[in-house]
């Protein structure tokens, strides 16, 4: 055996292919025939990958949040028309108030139109009725006409007679007499409405070729 000490020996050059070839070994060859997928998924595809090109900022608004921002606009406006309209209509209220505590024709008128809930824009053609019909006086009798002929004379501003002022009345007024001011409003404009329609009490009453009032 050589010493350890000192420089190792170095083998003969000519001995390291045949000390090589000595010890190496074939390396078995597979012959197992090459397998093919016996796999029912099919043939895959590449995953197609979908890149978003939309050039929306990040933290733009979308869709949904537009559709919350228009919804919320118009309920505002409605609100707002909601607070408008009560507004308009208290003040409409007020005034028809003030009409109806001043008394009078005017505000007899106001009262029924307000009880039948008909709009105060009638307020001038049924007035030209009253004063074609009674001059103005809810105690006005006719006695000379045929229905007074009959023993049932019209009476009061509309000058009804006392079967269509029962038939016609507003029934919330029909304990009040024929000669009640509102309540002979209601059941003469109420009476012509039914019988010609709401045109000729816009009209101002019914009326012959030449514009005269006829009465109804």
């Amino acid at each position: 055996m050589p010493t350890t000490t000192g420089a190792l020996p170095v083998a003969d050059a000519a001995e390291i292919p045949t000390s090589l070839a000595a010890n190496s070994t074939t390396l078995p060859v597979d012959t197992a025939p090459v397998r093919t997928s016996s796999s029912t998924l099919g043939t895959l595809s590449p995953v197609a990958f979908v890149v978003n090109t939309d050039d929306t900022e990040v933290g733009a608004p979308t869709d949904p949040d537009i559709a919350a921002l228009d919804k919320g606009g118009k309920l505002a406006d409605q609100l707002a028309e909601m607070h408008a309209q009560a507004a308009r209509e208290a003040a409409e209220n007020a005034r028809i108030d003030a009409i109806v505590a001043n008394g009078g024709l005017d505000g007899w008128i106001a009262e029924a139109l307000r009880i039948m809930e008909m709009p105060q824009s009638y307020a001038p053609s049924v007035k030209k009725i009253i004063m074609a019909e009674s001059g103005g006086n809810p105690r006005a009798i006719n006695n000379w006409d045929s229905n007074a002929a009959r023993g049932t004379p019209s009476e009061g501003l509309m000058q009804t007679i006392p079967s269509t002022f029962r038939k016609f009345v507003h029934p919330s007024l029909a304990g009040r007499s024929i000669t009640d001011p509102v309540a002979n409003i209601t059941a003469g404009v109420r009476y012509m409405v039914a019988t010609y329609g709401i045109g000729t009490l816009a009209s101002g009453g019914r009326s012959n070729h030449l514009g005269q009032y006829i009465g109804y």
